[in-house]
């Protein structure tokens, strides 16, 4: 598993993580909330059970700015972002993924 050296905030509303592999990436603040792995914003499928969120188009004061980031275990980080949304943990596997995703985009 990659893991990350450092993580610190972009100068553009970004996150900066610098990987165990030498590699540098760059999330933007809104990708990492669009892509918030929780149940509320990704939904979920229990065997024949499924919860599928709505999308509002309307996104509150801070929906896109982070207040702060938290460490979890030795596995992921827990975003707190400014609306006080704070129930997605990103794990380093889901940041290596989201970052490449995002690089290819441009």
């Amino acid at each position: 598993m990659n893991k990350p050296k450092k993580i610190r905030r972009g100068e553009s509303d970004s996150l900066v993580i610098e990987w165990e592999n030498g590699k540098t990436t760059e999330i933007s603040y809104v990708d990492l909330r669009d892509k918030c792995p929780c149940v509320s914003c990704q939904g979920e499928t229990v065997l024949f059970s499924s919860y599928i969120p709505i999308k509002n188009p309307f996104k509150p004061v801070g929906f896109y700015e982070i207040e702060k980031i938290e460490p979890v275990g030795n596995y992921a980080v827990n975003i707190v972002w400014k609306d006080q949304h704070n129930t997605g943990l990103y794990s380093w596997d889901y940041l290596w993924e989201i970052s490449r995703i995002d690089k290819e985009k441009t």
